[in-house]
């Protein structure tokens, strides 16, 4: 027989087995509770002078007998029973209240975070017996923006209730207006983006755009944007605990199964919102380890990933819990995946080692490779750029290569490398590397750290920027701060304005004249001479440029 929750400290031993024979009975599925087991829990709780409650599934079956104190209940995890496809639980919570006063605040909030059918409080009247009765139960999405409506009964016999055809009705609707908004056949998983800052709104809606193209990358469907301007930065939940409440609740009425926060949130933190709600809590920094570790193809990227992922999980092992589990699994939890999660601190550690080490042997290897082509005396040109520039479009387009391309946040990771032929025999290696952005993850930046050195053997970077982009000056920026953060500032550097087709003319040959840039289209091979007459200029700056180039993609 299962036990009872909650202290049964100062209780008689007949008390305790009353309580624990609750667990034998049945409630009628047409009933919210039958009127024999009611009188005896009010008589009970009127006798003890603690409140008692109950969680009853769909089917009478009574699954926790909860005792409280004059007060309040503490209802017990309840995230082994899942939500259905309309967000509820299948459960309900039925208690006393010993004063007869309606459902309180906390009711509300058991009610809307743990998807409860509905939560109903009986009144302990005069000698005991069952008195007022108030429940509540979710609404669907509205106009109003209601989550919640309440109702009142006078007396627990003058409740009117077929609880099994309105759980049914409830249970329709709330998956039809559901299904309005959310193609439910749709497998992807469906994130809220939340972004709480004290920086100006339009740098916030900015960065949140660019956490939307992420999440994209990562195949979630995003379903709403929650944007908090915070005077003071909440320590434990970022934005106050109302509000994260409030965000949770809009969340599940939504039907969402992720909350993706655009700032970094600390191992504390992950767990304090953890605690508050079931659904998945990761941050930016997750998000990108996430489309990293399945953008990867390489040995070098992932060992990279895996080492950045698992140096992000070890300090999120503290204290680990139901809070970390929710967190991997799908977005955010692959590389290192779920059986990572059961090894203890000291395994995670020697893993880090081991990989450390393998990075290192790596490393020997890419600078024999480096020592070859520096002997070989083949001028290096390396492209780089902010995610989604245009950098591996441009390099097939020069080398006639097939790099994959897409329209995705860092579409390719692995360092590409082809030859590009000039006239007059002469040829230079031009390499392509992975996107930079803002906010690059700590631990992502320590990993690829070597790769990203390889740069500093370079004769020329061509810095690829989406002039189209209505951030392009930011991204200009971001690049160029990492480069200073990889002590390249001394390698010689241009410019290159990418996508000018998509710009206005005149525009682009003020903004090139602004920031002494090269303008070319990828897309248009036509559009190259300029960029290769430069970089001649720039590799062999003592001779003439002249005559037409003979691509060819043999690799180095």
């Amino acid at each position: 027989m299962p036990g009872l929750h909650g202290s049964t400290s100062g209780l008689k031993a007949s008390q305790v087995r009353s309580l624990e024979r609750i667990y034998r009975r049945r409630v009628p599925v047409d009933q919210l509770i039958s009127g024999e087991l009611a009188r005896f829990l009010t008589e009970l709780s009127f006798e003890l002078r603690r409140q008692i409650g109950l969680i009853i599934d769909r089917q009478g079956e009574i699954l926790h007998v909860i005792l409280g104190d004059d007060r309040e209940i503490v209802i017990p995890d309840l995230s082994g029973y899942g939500l259905g496809r309309s967000g509820l639980r299948g459960l309900r919570c039925v208690h006393t209240h010993l004063k007869e006063e309606p459902l309180t605040q906390d009711d509300i909030n058991d009610l809307s975070l743990l998807r409860l059918d509905l939560i109903a409080a009986i009144g302990v009247g005069p000698e005991g017996f069952p008195g007022r009765v108030s429940w509540a139960h979710l609404l669907p999405s509205n106009r109003e923006g209601d989550t919640v409506e309440r109702l009142e009964a006078p007396s627990f016999y003058q409740l009117d209730l077929d609880f099994g055809r309105f759980v049914r009705a409830l249970d329709d609707e709330l998956e039809r207006r559901i299904a309005e908004t959310v193609d439910l056949s749709d497998q992807r998983e469906r994130a809220i983006l939340i972004s709480v800052s004290q920086q100006p709104r339009h740098l916030i809606e900015e960065s949140l755009d660019e956490l939307t193209e992420l999440a994209r990358t990562a195949d979630l469907l995003v379903l709403d944007r929650v944007v908090q301007r915070a005077h003071k930065i909440h320590p434990r939940y970022l934005m106050g605990q109302g509000k994260i409440k409030e965000v949770v609740i809009g969340a599940l009425q939504q039907g969402a199964t992720m909350l993706v926060f655009d700032q970094d949130l600390s191992p504390s933190q992950v767990n304090a919102i953890a605690e508050i709600t079931e659904i998945k809590v990761i941050d930016r920094t997750q998000l990108i380890l996430d489309i990293f570790a399945r953008r990867a193809q390489s040995r070098d990227g992932k060992v990279q990933v895996e080492l950045a992922q698992l140096k992000y999980i070890l300090p999120r092992l503290t204290g680990r819990g139901t809070a970390l589990s929710r967190l991997m699994g799908g977005i955010g939890g692959r590389g290192p995946g779920e059986t990572k999660l059961e090894i203890d601190r000291r395994r995670i550690r020697d893993r880090i080692s081991r990989l450390e080490k393998q990075l290192e042997g790596l490393s020997r290897s890419r600078l024999q490779r480096r020592r070859k082509r520096v002997r070989a005396g083949v001028p290096i040109v390396s492209i780089v750029g902010y995610t989604n520039a245009g950098k591996s479009t441009l390099l097939n387009a020069l080398t006639q290569s097939t790099t994959l391309t897409e329209n995705l946040l860092f579409a390719t990771l692995d360092t590409a490398t082809r030859r590009l032929r000039f006239p007059e025999e002469r040829e230079v290696i031009i390499t392509d590397t992975v996107g930079f952005i803002r906010q690059l993850p700590k631990s992502l930046f320590g990993a690829f750290r070597a790769t990203l050195e390889e740069l500093a053997d370079a004769d020329l970077l061509l810095h690829l920027v989406d002039v189209s982009n209505p951030r392009f000056e930011d991204q200009i920026a971001a690049v160029d701060r990492i480069l200073l953060d990889l002590d390249l500032g001394r390698v010689p550097k241009q410019l290159v304005f990418n996508k000018v087709d998509l710009v206005p003319d005149e525009e682009v040959g003020h903004l090139c004249r602004r920031f002494e840039a090269i303008p070319v289209s990828a897309l248009q091979r036509g559009s190259f001479e300029p960029l290769l007459t430069e970089m001649q200029r720039r590799i062999w700056p003592d001779e003439k440029a002249e005559g037409a180039i003979d691509n060819r993609d043999d690799f180095f």
